[in-house]
């Protein structure tokens, strides 16, 4: 029997199964069926940084609303800035996740900036989350605004959060920066416990009829892995922190394709939401079959056996290929 353990982010997996951030992981039943499925831990559904926003806007404008006619009233409550603000049914549905189930629970923040992120991702920990996946998903349209400052913004949203918890933190990126290799290193040496390779920017597309502009969403398929296939692959070895693949992991094959370019983990969605979570039974035998055929023993054995540094053509991953690729064309 092969062993499919490993570790992410220092934690013990069974797997490398990992259901990303997505709907599903809104119902509790859903993430139980998961469990029963194999998954090996799973990342619960984002809380926005615009839901913090807007529920501290809408407090502060109770608390404050009619303050100038009646000078006294807000005697009644406490400092807006004081007071334990919500979204609380974020927090109340992660406590309900980890009393239902066995495996690692990640909570996931998605935003740009510092704020209210230390506070939230410190009641997650109270809440019981085993790690927490920062999702900064931020679209630089100022002109004025440098790669570098990018970046920082990065680095001052991971440095601020680590210094107040104390589980794993991961950092959710895109494949958008120039000089990803550099970025990668310096989150590491910033504290990030693993990388998460990548998030999808969903792209808008503009209504002929209508004239506006609104969301366009199409899931991910398996071609779309070779990215994120290539950067864990050339990445694997050179930062101590954890890698996941993120966007267009399919099937046992693209799992283990994963590991051997140096993944510890494999987020996986798009596949659970078209043929649902039952599809995790599927993945794991195909895993398990190639694996007992290739009379490989365990996922330790195969990792990052395909990765840049461990492959004859180490420029197959650069430049070398794009040349190679257009040459294969018939």
């Amino acid at each position: 029997m092969v062993d499919l353990s490993t570790r992410y982010m220092g934690i013990p997996l069974k797997n490398p199964l990992v259901p990303g951030s997505s709907p599903l992981s809104a119902d509790v039943s859903q993430i139980r069926k998961m469990e029963d499925c194999g998954a090996a831990a799973v990342v619960l559904h984002s809380l926005f940084e615009e839901q913090i926003a807007f529920e501290a806007e809408q407090l502060t404008h109770h608390l404050t609303q009619g303050t100038e006619s009646f000078a006294e009233a807000l005697s009644y409550f406490p400092e807006a800035d004081d007071y334990r603000l919500g979204p609380e049914e974020y927090l109340d549905h992660l406590r309900k996740v980890k009393e239902a189930v066995d495996i690692p629970v990640i909570a996931s923040l998605n935003g740009v900036s510092v704020g209210g992120w230390i506070d939230y991702a410190q009641k997650m920990v109270q809440a019981g989350a085993d790690a927490l996946e920062l999702n900064v998903y931020y679209v630089p349209t100022d002109p004025g605004m440098s790669g570098q400052d990018v970046e920082n913004r990065y680095l001052s949203v991971l440095k601020a959060v680590k210094s107040h918890v104390k589980v794993p933190v991961a950092m959710k990126l895109s494949p958008f920066f120039s000089s990803l290799a550099n970025f990668a290193r310096r989150l590491d040496e910033a504290g990030a416990d693993g990388l998460v390779l990548f998030n999808r920017f969903y792209q808008p597309d503009i209504d002929l009829e209508t004239r506006t502009v609104g969301p366009n969403l199409i899931l991910s398929s398996s071609h779309e892995m070779r990215l994120p296939l290539r950067w864990i692959a050339i990445l694997h070895g050179k930062i101590k922190a954890a890698l996941a693949s993120s966007t267009g992991v399919a099937d046992g094959i693209d799992v283990l394709k994963m590991v051997m370019a140096g993944a510890d983990a494999t987020q996986i969605v798009s596949g659970l939401l078209r043929n649902g979570v039952e599809e995790l039974n599927i993945i794991r035998s195909e895993m398990t079959e190639w694996m007992e055929e290739h009379e490989y023993e365990s996922i330790q054995q195969m990792k990052g056996s395909m990765s840049q540094k461990s492959v004859e053509d180490p420029a197959a991953f650069e430049r070398a290929n794009y040349m190679k690729t257009l040459n294969s064309y018939a």
